[in-house]
């Protein structure tokens, strides 16, 4: 399958892409851009939750090789979105024990891929991001998760709030990987249906999404750095899951 993310530029050819049902990854927008063409574009991005942001002519001249892009560039992404509340029930009807993992704002897309990987390796059912202020998944995204992106479902919500309240209702358990609690990883129970949240690279998870979770957990560090790269917490925190239930399955 080809991994290569299609940039597509122009007001008009976007708006079309959109309407024939193309999913795109991302839209770049030119600063003080205006007119029908331009208002029309933004109207429906808008209505769909597209992922957008704004950047100077240099950055839309680069990615359209310096064709007449108009002020607009989008990326067509590699992959299908899936619909997060059909993936919740179709896996709880599956699996006695769902894992979802939901990342809060990651946007270094090597991390992305790398957890994306991980992720595969680990089971996970589905993968949640936001719409806005998440790394795209593109052709780089693709490479590092070493194709994993095509098997392992992501699904995009308005906000993960919008996941966590969906999770709840669907009696799944949600941790936060936090350095702000006292709780330790080793000490929570991985064996029950559960969504482990990671932050970002830069802040972590969001205070207002660390109140909405059942437990918060952190990694014992014993070094002078204060924390880990994300993909590599999540991958300690996703292999902890395996590791408990793999233990409490070979004493059933």
């Amino acid at each position: 399958m080809k991994t290569d993310t299609t940039n597509i530029f122009g007001l008009r050819a976007i708006i079309e892409a959109i309407e024939s049902g193309s999913t795109i990854s991302k839209i770049y927008l030119q600063k003080g851009l205006r007119g029908d063409l331009y208002f029309t574009l933004n109207k429906i991005i808008k209505e769909k939750n597209i992922t957008t942001s704004i950047v100077p002519v240099e950055k839309l001249d680069r990615l359209s090789k310096n064709n007449n892009h108009q002020g607009a560039v989008a990326q067509i992404s590699p992959i299908k979105f899936y619909d997060l509340e059909t993936l919740i029930e179709e896996t709880i009807q599956k699996n006695e024990l769902p894992l979802f993992l939901l990342l809060d704002q990651i946007s270094d897309v090597r991390n992305f891929g790398a957890i994306i990987r991980t992720a595969e390796c680990t089971g996970v059912n589905g993968i949640i991001i936001p719409n806005n202020g998440s790394a795209p998944v593109n052709a780089e995204t693709i490479k590092t998760s070493a194709g994993a992106a095509f098997k392992v479902p992501i699904c995009k919500v308005n906000h993960i709030k919008d996941a966590l309240f969906l999770l709840a209702a669907s009696g799944i358990k949600t941790v936060a990987a936090t350095e702000k609690t006292d709780n330790s990883i080793y000490d929570l129970d991985f064996n029950q249906p559960l969504a482990i949240v990671m932050g970002s690279e830069h802040r972590g998870v969001n205070p207002s999404v660390l109140k909405m979770v059942k437990y918060t957990a952190k990694l014992p560090l014993l070094g002078d750095i204060s924390s880990l790269n994300v993909s590599v917490a999540c991958g300690i925190f996703l292999y902890e899951t395996v590791r408990q239930r793999i233990s409490v399955s070979s004493k059933q």
